[in-house]
């Protein structure tokens, strides 16, 4: 399975106005990195992924003064005299934002009410603004926080509470939102201010973040059309509203799509093979349609399209033509009838073209890599190289799951298609290394994991993660609070926990996202920074019946995933609030923590910790984790291959792709597929029409940020590595350098600045080749 991030940060003020999700998975799901939503840009001016939430303000005494919003949004409601704008939950004075009482009846004149708000906030900005960190950056970034605290809190419900009527609200807000963050993105008087002070004398004596600041916000301007003249700025600005309206649309589409197959099975001989807990959701899907006596053993059963029930499938149904059947439904989701997003993609890539164009760039690829660590040209050399180690592999991988098949006397063993690889590839996995997923999940409950992880992290990292539960409310009653304190036991940031799937009202895949950032310039008591709050959401197994949710391994090293984002925003030291935690760093280095959090999985010790058996407490046997750690390089080759293949479909597009040209969206897939998939696609694999990643997301131009930054991942870990894995002393002490650098700095230094003072030494490719088995092929750095 592939798993894909994560970070959601919502609608950044100075970037892509179509970017409206986080750091995503979402694909197929075979190899290791696809499972969230879309995202939007991390690099703007401030971002927001509200995941937790208050009703009015909480009262406690944690620290809250120093957390909560700033400065008070009772002053947006003060301008209107409507009692419903007054009392609107979203315009109110709070700690933690109120989502559990946030409807779509308040989305319309909580925006409309918050904007004007801004509007007269701006005008007055820019009539006083000075080329001074006081009387520019500081209003500024308190402009942007109550947009993106508002906004933030609506675009997470609409990701873990969709509904109709929240839809249409969003939508109808939608261009009036899109209007404000141009006029804010363009305005002249901001921008020349920013100028006057890197043109000033004083500019040397600034620090490396607020120049990365200033920096970053004059490049972000020009990126948003404040060097065009009238005319083509309003063209520009038509295309932003446009290509905001066709990515929400695309989203829509996938979920409604994902949503749609509901295969209702009564015969036990169409689920032969499937795991318990699979049957489980099933059943219990079933009683949701209204069969109150279907049961896992006995059925009715409801089959559907949501990532746990799709990868079971694929893993594990014997019957042939209903894992074809879901396959089929699943590479075609959003393809045709009223829910195709094919029409929706080529005007997205003609927009996309013609907004770099205007900008002064050949394509869209050139526009997106004007803020990442990356150009194409080096982007494309990376997959290159990756693609040439992992080719032979991948090759082998086919020829010996079609000798696996044919001993086990496989019909299909001489013609293995897509919606068999996954199956026998389970089987080959448990034939050589003795594994069996379900079998493995009861020694991964979800509380050990959780409890096993903070651990980890306080060995690490030296900091205390405790329960907060009730401190802020939640959009569901499975969400947990989570207080992060440091060695003296204060608290330091705040997090919550959305685990499970739920496919009637939450969209699936993993993201971490961000709720508010630390800031100096928005402490509530004028001295400490505000805390920061982020959210973690997961879409594994809920529990069923009285077992807890257990977990396959994929499940465990996605929760790992996810917290590496959640830990370089909670343990950011950086108090300047516009590149705190990860906001200001280019997109191709975010991944850093996330993936290197992913290696702990397979640390003996952390494992062990993590893998007791929730009945018995029993160990997981030394036996099953080295099979673990074998396995890791399992198939490794095709899993890599699968990656590049959409982080170079996703380039040729943004690159060489002509809307209306001679060549389909579909051409441009079979020809990457060429040098990329061993077995080709199907002629009628639609899977573009759900690659939300660049169609909804921030990856356009930027899914090959995946294994650009697995290639920092990997060489961060074999730091670890060096010292000693089993040197514990070691350990902390390079896990406190860890925390120094990469979690602290945030955006105020340069990535690669970044990543060298932690390591000594500029990163190399070496590691992550290394830990995948592929290093007979060892590329430069």
């Amino acid at each position: 399975m592939a798993r894909h991030i994560s970070i959601r940060i919502y609608h950044s003020l100075f970037r892509e106005v179509e970017h409206t999700r986080s750091r995503a998975r979402l694909c197929s799901f075979s190899s290791k990195y696809d499972s969230a939503p879309p995202l939007p840009s991390l690099f703007s001016i401030l971002h927001n992924s509200i995941t937790s939430s208050s009703s009015s303000s909480v009262s406690v005494s944690v620290s809250v003064s120093s957390l909560s919003a700033a400065p008070s949004m009772a002053t947006t409601s003060a301008t209107a005299s409507d009692d419903s704008i007054h009392s609107n939950p979203l315009l109110q004075d709070f700690d933690f934002p109120p989502f559990d009482v946030v409807e779509a009846k308040h989305v319309r004149p909580g925006v409309r009410s918050l904007l004007k708000k801004l509007e007269d906030d701006l005008v007055e900005l820019e009539r006083t603004v000075e080329p001074s960190w006081p009387n520019l950056v500081e209003p500024l970034e308190k402009i942007v926080d109550r947009y993106n605290v508002v906004w933030g809190v609506i675009s997470h419900l609409k990701s873990v509470k969709d509904s109709p009527d929240l839809r249409s609200a969003v939508e109808e807000v939608q261009p009036e939102r899109v209007k404000f963050q141009l006029r804010l993105g363009q305005s002249k008087p901001l921008y020349n201010a920013f100028k006057a002070i890197q043109d000033s004398p004083d500019w040397q004596t600034l620090t490396d973040a607020r120049k990365r600041i200033v920096e970053s916000q004059i490049k972000k301007a020009v990126l948003k059309g404040v060097s065009l003249e009238d005319d083509k700025r309003d063209q520009f600005n038509k295309i932003e509203q446009e290509l905001g309206r066709l990515s929400q649309k695309f989203e829509e589409n996938v979920l409604d799509a994902t949503k749609r197959l509901d295969k209702f099975i009564t015969d036990k001989k169409e689920i032969e093979g499937l795991p318990a807990t699979t049957l489980g959701l099933a059943a219990q899907r079933a009683v949701s349609k209204g069969h109150e006596d279907a049961t896992a053993e006995d059925g009715p059963w409801v089959i559907t399209l949501d990532v746990p029930s799709y990868l079971s499938i694929m893993k594990h149904a014997r019957n042939r033509t209903l894992r074809e059947e879901v396959y089929h439904a699943y590479v075609t989701r959003a393809s045709n009838g009223d829910l195709d997003n094919a029409s929706i993609i080529d005007q997205l890539l003609k927009l996309r073209l013609e907004k770099a164009k205007l900008l002064g760039y050949n394509n869209y690829a050139e526009l997106s890599m004007a803020t990442k660590m990356a150009t194409v040209e080096k982007a494309e050399k990376l997959l290159e190289k990756l693609r040439s180690a992992s080719w032979d592999a991948a090759v082998q991988d086919v020829e010996e799951l079609r000798t696996f098949a044919k001993k086990q006397g496989a019909l299909e063993a001489d013609d293995l298609n897509h919606w068999d690889i996954n199956f026998w590839s389970e089987r080959l996995r448990e034939s050589k290394f003795d594994i069996n997923e379900e079998e493995l999940r009861p020694y991964f409950s979800l509380p050990k994991v959780m409890n096993s992880l903070f651990n980890l992290a306080k060995m690490l990292f030296g900091i205390e993660i405790e329960p907060a539960d009730g401190l802020a409310p939640v959009w569901n009653n499975d969400v947990k609070f989570y207080c992060v304190k440091d060695s003296s036991g204060s608290p330091i940031a705040y997090f919550y926990f959305d685990p499970y799937s739920r496919p009637a009202e939450k969209q699936g895949g993993a993201w971490m996202g961000e709720v508010v950032a630390r800031s100096r310039a928005l402490s509530r008591n004028g001295t400490s920074a505000r805390l920061p709050v982020a959210n973690m959401v997961c879409n594994q197994t809920p529990p069923v019946g009285n077992k807890p949710s257990l977990m396959t391994f994929l499940e465990v090293e996605t929760v790992f995933h996810e917290f590496g984002h959640a830990l370089q925003h909670m343990l950011t030291k950086q108090d300047e609030g516009l590149v705190a935690g990860f906001r200001g760093i280019e997109w191709d280095a975010v991944e850093l923590p996330s993936q290197f959090m992913e290696n702990w999985c397979y640390h003996r010790d952390t494992l062990m910790s993590i893998a007791k058996h929730y009945e018995t407490g029993e160990s997981l046997p030394e036996g099953i984790y080295l099979k673990l750690l074998a396995a890791r390089t399992f198939r490794a080759g095709s899993q890599f291959l699968r990656q590049i293949r959409f982080a170079s479909v996703d380039l040729e597009l943004h690159t060489k792709y002509v809307p209306g040209g001679s060549e389909s969206i579909y051409d441009i897939d079979r020809r990457v597929s060429e040098k990329t998939h061993v077995i080709p696609p199907l002629p009628e694999d639609r899977f573009l029409c759900s690659f939300s990643h660049i169609f909804a997301g921030g990856y356009a131009a930027g899914y090959y940020s995946y294994k650009w930054a697995e290639v920092l991942s990997a060489d961060a870990f074999s730091a670890f590595e060096d010292a000693g894995l089993d040197d514990i002393k070691a350990v902390k002490e390079t896990g406190n350098k860890f925390r120094e650098t990469i979690l602290a700095l945030g955006g105020g230094k340069a990535p690669l600045e970044v990543f060298v003072a932690f390591r000594g030494r500029e990163p190399s490719p070496e590691a992550l080749l290394r830990h995948n088995g592929l290093l007979s092929v060892t590329p430069s750095a």
